[in-house]
């Protein structure tokens, strides 16, 4: 099955998408929420009614007509990995390393703002306070149950399934301060989707090839069975020290190909499109726009 949430008519719920269409969950059964934290809530019962309701392909709406959001419009926390293939490892700097920068021992977990949150689709802003606006393709694991102290052994019992990230990045502030939030947490800087494809649809998702471009030009290519911590390692590692929740996301990280170890560092700028493909998933695609930089208090 694969989830998402979709705005029809002024309207945002939670839907499945079959082939062209999507099945309004709520719609089709008015006890699934409209509200995908929610339904996620609702543990393999609901997600039980979702998969029936959607088979029944009631209350169709064609894609076309509609605007997809993040599957999870203000996910819980967004839990991001940081240097989680060797690959990405390798492509830092000599200097950097030798002044003491070393290749973690633990999962070096860091958050991205629930507010980065961004539709598939959707833009990415370039903020007037830096130009150092960096792409990184990751798969994302989605939680589906409240749960604290799991086991190796028991990690994948809590997933609810699979999406795509951008890791999108301003790379100077992340170095500017000691923990890379700042850097990471930029509105519109987290796109995700187009949709939660449900553990049972995905036979390994640690043997998916991911695949990032810019403008069509390739810049990633690797596979998610090259992580150094595990999608299990991680989740062992997490909850034992903190709760995870349903609608959490393990953003687990990205390989070689970043623009900052790139030649001449090539920034992503106005207009450009970045694409990111995982195999199984689907692809994000996001256009680069200028940030008016306009403030606001509601």
């Amino acid at each position: 099955m694969r989830l998402l949430t979709f705005t029809h008519n002024g309207a945002t719920r939670t839907g499945a998408l079959r082939d062209d269409s999507i099945v309004d969950l709520n719609a089709t059964n008015p006890d699934i929420p409209a509200e995908m934290v929610a339904l996620l809530q609702g543990g393999d019962a609901m997600l039980d009614k979702a998969r029936a309701a959607a088979e029944s392909g009631e209350a169709s709406i064609a894609v076309a007509d509609v605007h997809l959001e993040s599957p999870i419009l203000v996910p819980p926390r967004i839990l991001a990995i940081g240097l989680n293939y060797m690959s990405h490892w390798d492509e830092v700097p000599q200097h950097i390393k030798d002044g003491g920068f070393q290749l973690p021992k633990v999962p070096m977990m860091f958050n991205k703002q629930n507010t980065s949150a961004n539709g598939p689709y959707d833009p990415i802003l370039l903020p007037p306070e830096s130009p150092e606006l960096d792409w990184e393709g990751e798969l994302g694991v989605v939680i589906g149950k409240t749960a604290r102290r799991v086991s190796k052994e028991n990690a994948f019992d809590i997933i609810a399934g699979y999406t795509i990230v951008n890791d999108v990045t301003i790379r100077d502030w992340q170095r500017a301060a000691r923990t890379m939030t700042m850097g990471k947490s930029w509105d519109s800087h987290c796109p995700m989707g187009p949709t939660i494809v449900t553990k049972d649809e995905i036979a390994d998702a640690e043997n998916l090839k991911v695949v990032t471009t810019v403008d069509g030009e390739e810049k990633q290519n690797f596979n998610t069975g090259e992580m150094i911590f595990d999608i299990a390692h991680t989740i062992e590692y997490l909850s034992t020290a903190f709760t995870l929740v349903p609608g959490d996301v393990i953003a687990t990280g990205t390989a070689a190909g970043v623009a900052l170890f790139r030649e001449g560092q090539p920034w992503l700028t106005e207009g450009q499109v970045v694409r990111v493909d995982i195999e199984g998933l689907g692809h994000l695609e996001s256009k680069v726009a200028k940030d008016d930089g306009v403030s606001f208090i509601r």
